[in-house]
């Protein structure tokens, strides 16, 4: 007899289309697991299915089957088979097994949802931003640092904090014990500054004292309030690179009307613009004690340029006045040539990058005819002055008894403008530098510069570099040189001369007894000129101690023969070669290096040589 029972559990309503039927079959002389497929056909093991329905329709069915003799199960109907149906409503252990059933799969789900959820949040949500408000708000906690890596957390502060002034007292022991103290570049800020400006005040030792580029702003500048007032030994004091502005340089201003111990003060780089310019003119309308006042690469304009030369006029004692890399233009060079016309105190006066033009030049110039004072260094480089402006500077330097530095430095005066200043320099006999680099001066115009130098023994130092004078130019140049002039600095670099070019200066040299410094960068010269140099070089030369050759595209060869020539000179002169940016390869440059060495066994001087 075999007996047949059913199972079946329905815990989640998902999958309702998955429906197995799974029977337990035993026999008298043991145990068979039967399965019915859908066909009908008795499989002879057991197979397990669990039929998914609504919770409320769960339901337990037992079946029961008899069979006949041989051990097959009858097909007879339902007269051979009892069928026990038993309602979950009838079991009282039903509802306990039907919620635990059903809970356990549904808390799991709502579990794994959850954290699902979550890890969704984190990774597609974003992260909340701040407000303008909180993001502006200074953190607190935070401590003021010398060092770098300044304000740290605040478990940090104490520590840093005591660092720092120690570094200020070491600071401040400094400016209470050398004459010169440079202390630029330290970032100690306005609070370093209120700490150090103390030891300034009735300090007997410090007379040079630079706080360039710490950091300091207007507010930091009221430290000197009462201190530089009580000061009477600082002569120079050194504030470029801070940016105190306008409202800085007014209290400053405050303070050293009355101060009469400073005679230099720099401000370059300082965010002056015209109110701040304008206050330093009333300032130099009552301080008698300044004498050089810097204000370079400043945002001064024609306002401010007026301002200044209001206080040129009536100031007596102001030598040095440095405007570079300003807005004067062309109309605040002619408010500047207005207050020279009555000055007889200055001495110099820098205005290179102001753009002030030919109309600039000619204003200034007519001023500068007119000054009474002894002016000694003019600097125009950089104004988009012509051949037309070369003209009337050329008339000043015609003039001039007192001219000693005179730059045109980038500009663009030419062939013709050469011409012009070649004239001027001929009757003057004051000028001993002369600048006139990247003015597209070609061989015609150096030419006219050299004939200068036949009859002219005051020039000592001529700059004529980022010219294009080819080797035409260096011809005529080193011909009359050759045996003429006093030429002492010679600058030709990026001139275009090439080796043929520095054949002619090689030459020059083997003759020439006082060129001590010889500039010939990026010419192009190759081994062929380095050869044409180093042939010199074995001649005895007893002025020339600094040759520059770099980026000239010299290889091995040039170097061997420069040092061959080195070594066989034991009377050699040359105490700096430059040979930067050129083709050399360890060899060309241990070479070099052992003609150093044999140099100094030889003279025991030194050859400081640059790679």
């Amino acid at each position: 007899m075999v007996s047949s029972s059913t199972l079946s559990l329905c815990p989640h309503p998902k999958n309702k289309h998955r429906t197995e039927l799974w029977t337990v079959s035993s026999t008298g002389s043991g145990s068979l697991l039967q399965n019915r497929n859908a066909a009908g056909v008795v499989l002879p093991f057991t197979l397990v299915s669990i039929t998914w329905r609504p919770l409320h329709s769960i339901k337990i069915s037992v079946r029961a089957a008899a069979s006949g003799s041989g051990g097959r199960s009858s097909r007879s109907g339902s007269s051979s088979r009892r069928v026990y149906q038993q309602s979950q409503a009838q079991s009282p252990l039903a509802p306990v097994k039907e919620i635990a059933a059903s809970v356990l799969p549904v808390g799991a789900f709502v579990v794994v949802t959850f954290v699902l959820w979550k890890l969704v949040e984190k990774i597609l949500l974003p992260k909340p931003t701040k407000s303008v408000a909180e993001e502006n708000q200074p953190a607190q906690g935070l401590k003021w640092s010398f060092a770098p890596g300044t304000n740290l957390l605040s478990s940090f502060g104490a520590k840093i904090e005591r660092e720092s002034k120690l570094k200020l007292n070491d600071f401040a022991k400094e400016l209470r014990s050398f004459q010169s103290v440079d202390m630029s570049g330290r970032n100690f800020g306005d609070e370093g500054l209120f700490f150090l400006a103390e030891s300034l005040a009735y300090n007997q030792t410090a007379e040079e004292v630079s706080f360039a580029a710490n950091g300091i702003t207007a507010d930091g500048i009221k430290a000197f309030d009462g201190v530089l007032q009580s000061n009477i030994a600082l002569r120079s004091l050194n504030l470029s690179g801070n940016s105190i502005g306008d409202e800085g340089v007014k209290c400053l201003c405050d303070i050293l009307v009355n101060n009469s111990g400073i005679t230099k003060l720099q401000l370059s780089s300082s965010s002056v613009g015209d109110e701040g310019a304008k206050a330093i003119a009333e300032m130099l309308k009552k301080n008698s004690t300044l004498r050089i006042i810097e204000l370079n690469n400043n945002l001064i304009d024609y306002s401010g340029f007026s301002g200044l030369a209001g206080a040129i006029l009536e100031n007596k004692t102001i030598l040095s006045i440095h405007l570079n890399g300003n807005y004067g233009g062309p109309l605040g060079a002619a408010a500047l040539g207005k207050g020279l016309e009555g000055n007889k105190s200055l001495r110099e006066l820098y205005l290179q990058g102001n753009s002030i033009g030919d109309e600039g030049v000619r204003a200034l110039m007519t001023g500068l005819a007119t000054h009474k004072g002894k002016l000694t260094a003019l600097d125009l480089a950089n104004n988009s002055i012509s051949a037309k402006g070369a003209f009337h500077v050329a008339e000043y330097v015609k003039k001039s008894k007192s001219l000693l530095w005179i730059s045109l430095y980038m500009n663009d005066i030419g062939d013709e403008g050469a011409e012009r200043m070649a004239d001027a320099l001929k009757q003057n006999r004051s000028v001993t530098n002369v600048d006139l680099g990247g003015n597209d001066i070609h061989a015609k115009g150096i030419t006219e510069i050299a004939q200068v130098l036949k009859d002219n023994s005051v020039i000592t130092a001529l700059e004529i570099g980022y010219n294009p004078i080819g080797p035409d130019g260096a011809k005529a140049l080193a011909e009359v040189l050759k045996f003429h002039g006093s030429i002492k600095d010679l600058m030709l670099g990026w001139c275009q001369i090439g080796p043929s070019g520095a054949e002619y200066i090689a030459d020059m040299l083997k003759y020439n007894g006082t060129i001590s410094s010889l500039d010939l960068r990026a010419n192009g010269l190759r081994d062929e000129g380095a050869i044409c140099l180093a042939r010199s070089l074995k001649v005895v030369n007893e002025a020339l101690t600094s040759l520059n050759l770099g980026f000239n595209e010299i290889r091995d060869e040039g170097a061997f023969s420069i040092a061959q020539a080195l070594k066989s000179n034991e009377d050699v002169r040359l105490s700096s070669l430059n040979l930067m940016n050129n083709f050399l390869t360890k060899l060309g440059q241990s070479a070099i290096t052992d003609a150093s060495d044999h140099v100094y066994e030889m003279n025991e001087k030194e050859l400081n040589v640059v790679f």
